[in-house]
């Protein structure tokens, strides 16, 4: 069995793109299957649903400190295997074996202590994987392999709830011991096949380290980096930063909030209303790789912009038109314009980190970010909801959207036309 230990141009690519989203997978899978079962665990022993919605909410806030913590600190990391691999070897099988655990505790205490050992294990290699990705692909082609990621990402879902629907009841510990049997299988192929110190932006890290002005310099900290990047006059990263909570936190709302908006405004049955975005999840991993295909041809920020651009459009179209059918071409048309901004939110911020000893980091700051906006987004949806009226839910959305177009804009008109291109 040989390794990917050597940049050998597209068919590395290839091979990296396949591991690295089996590892999103096999992690997406378990975080997926987390947040559908747990909370009927939870239900066992809590009767208040503010209760058990912070309960969920733990693992979130755990990421917010950690995963920038663990994205600074592997890049720092020099070791013969590299500096993302140490740490997925280790941590992947930890997370799994606790994962399994969970539907064990027999008590509220045990249980929230097995969702908390779990969350914290899972959050110290969350966006190690991803990271993988800019640290073998070049520049120009980590759309097209950010969005195999992704449809990867997206594929969890499907089989959270076929293991939902199959095993759950009649088997409930076997049913979490599926994610974890997908995790411990990943890592085993990334430590057999994957040697990240052989990657591109390793080596040129380990170059950079070894440059005179950084020879007997401190690693780059986690606050020296935020340092940087807020006193930095460009705001450019800030900007995309703010994009991708907006953006995050607008998708977060519309996803979460369409069953009751099915049940409230349009007069669906809950079983019916919790299907209006099925064919849009189809819709989006149709259009993912063909939008990064465009995008590295007209560039990222422009496919961006056009792309939150569609999704706010559909929405309101949605709205306005007002009926099941409206909804879910609604829904699908805007898969398709979030799914140009998804796939390449992150490729924007690699190519905007400083220097290749970073890219743990930016990794770590985009995951924060988007789960930030996915923390906030139906909390402050559903605020205006309570003014707005269930009726106008999807607009209410669209209306955070609209201020991700804004700040994508305000980046594109301070880039220079090169920089609007392949790069960005």
């Amino acid at each position: 069995m040989t390794t990917v230990d050597a940049p050998r141009g597209r068919k590395t690519g290839r091979h990296i793109t396949f591991f690295v989203a089996l590892a999103v997978f096999a992690q997406e899978s378990t975080w997926n299957f987390y947040d559908a079962q747990v909370p009927p665990l939870l239900r066992e022993h809590v009767g208040s649903a503010a209760v058990i919605g912070l309960l969920m909410g733990m693992d979130n806030i755990l990421g917010v400190f950690i995963q920038p913590w663990i994205g600074n600190r592997s890049d720092n990391t020099r070791t013969r295997w590299g500096r993302r691999i140490p740490y997925l070897a280790v941590g992947m099988p930890i997370a799994a074996l606790l994962f399994a655990t969970i539907p064990l505790a027999s008590s509220l205490p045990a249980l929230v202590a097995l969702m908390f050992a779990y969350a914290l294990v899972a959050n110290s290699f969350k966006p190690l994987g991803e990271a993988l990705l800019p640290d073998f692909i070049r520049p120009e082609r980590r759309s097209r392999a950010n969005a195999a990621v992704k449809i990867a990402s997206s594929l969890t879902i499907i089989v959270s709830a076929l293991v939902s629907t199959f095993l759950v009841d009649s088997h409930p510990v076997l049913a979490f011991s599926v994610p974890s049997l997908l995790m411990l299988a990943s890592a085993a192929v990334l430590v057999l096949r994957v040697r990240d110190s052989a990657s591109p932006a390793y080596q040129a890290a380990v170059a950079e380290d070894q440059q005179p002005e950084h020879e007997d310099a401190p690693k780059p900290r986690m606050r020296d980096i935020l340092r940087e990047l807020v006193r930095d006059a460009d705001r450019t990263r800030l900007l995309v930063l703010l994009a991708i909570l907006l953006f995050g936190a607008a998708w977060a709302a519309s996803r979460s909030l369409i069953t009751n908006y099915g049940i409230e405004a349009l007069g669906l049955s809950r079983g019916k209303a919790g299907g209006l975005t099925l064919p849009s999840g189809v819709a989006f991993l149709l259009a993912a790789y063909p939008l990064a295909l465009l995008s590295e041809r007209i560039g990222r920020l422009r496919v961006m912009a056009l792309g939150a651009t569609v999704f706010v459009t559909a929405l309101i179209v949605g709205t306005l038109v007002h009926t099941a059918t409206a909804t879910i071409v609604a829904l699908c048309v805007a898969a398709v314009g979030a799914a140009g901004f998804v796939i390449n939110a992150a490729v924007v911020l690699w190519n905007l980190a400083p220097s290749s000893r970073v890219l743990g980091t930016y990794t770590a700051l985009y995951t924060v970010g988007w789960a930030g906006g996915g923390f906030l987004g139906p909390a402050v949806v559903g605020g205006m909801v309570d003014i707005t009226g269930w009726n106008l839910m999807p607009i209410d959305a669209a209306v955070l959207a609209v201020f991700a177009v804004a700040a994508v804009v305000r980046v594109l008109r301070r880039r220079g036309p090169a920089e609007n291109g392949v790069a960005l």
